[in-house]
C-alpha cells in the first residue's frame, strides 16, 4: 500500500512523518524503515527504526528507489512500513516517472507493507498517476 503526504515546502510534512514513524514503533509488529537524503530526521525518530541515508547507498532516481526498496523487502520479509522523506530530493522532479514508480511499488508491496512518502508539491501540480495514492 502506498500513502502520500503532500504539500508545499514548509507545510509540516516532515513533522507529520516523524509523528507517524514514532507512533508506528509502538503499534507495529514488524520492522520499520526510514529513508531520507541526508540526516534531517534521524535524531527525531526512534532508534528501533532502521534508518537509511539515500546518499550513502547512492540511491538516485526513481528506478534506484524502486530497486533499493525491492532489495530491502526481498532481504527482510518482516518489514511492515517504510517511510521516505523528501522523495523528490532522491528521485528528481519527474512527476510521471514518480507515478510509474508508485505503481510498481504498489504491486510489490500489496497489503503486506505500507510505504509513506513526503511529496513537496501541491496536489494541483501532480498528475493523476500520483494523486491516486494521496490520502
Amino acid at each position: 500500500m502506498i500513502k502520500l503526504i503532500t504539500g508545499k515546502k514548509g507545510s509540516g510534512k516532515t513533522k507529520i512523518l516523524i509523528d507517524m514513524i514514532n507512533l508506528a514503533v509502538s503499534e507495529t509488529n514488524g520492522s520499520l524503515v526510514c529513508i531520507e537524503k541526508g540526516e534531517t530526521i534521524r535524531r527525531s525518530i526512534s532508534y528501533k527504526v532502521r534508518w537509511c541515508d539515500a546518499d550513502q547507498f547512492a540511491v538516485e532516481g526513481f528506478d534506484a528507489v524502486y530497486g533499493f526498496i525491492a532489495g530491502m523487502l526481498a532481504g527482510n520479509y518482516d518489514i511492515k512500513e517504510i517511510f521516505v522523506d523528501g522523495i523528490f530530493k532522491i528521485g528528481g522532479r519527474d512527476y510521471e516517472a514518480f507515478g510509474a514508480a508508485l505503481a510498481k511499488l504498489d504491486k510489490l508491496t500489496g497489503a503486506d507493507t505500507t510505504i509513506v512518502f513526503t511529496v513537496s508539491a501541491d496536489d494541483s501540480e501532480l498528475p493523476e498517476s500520483v494523486l491516486k495514492y494521496a490520502k
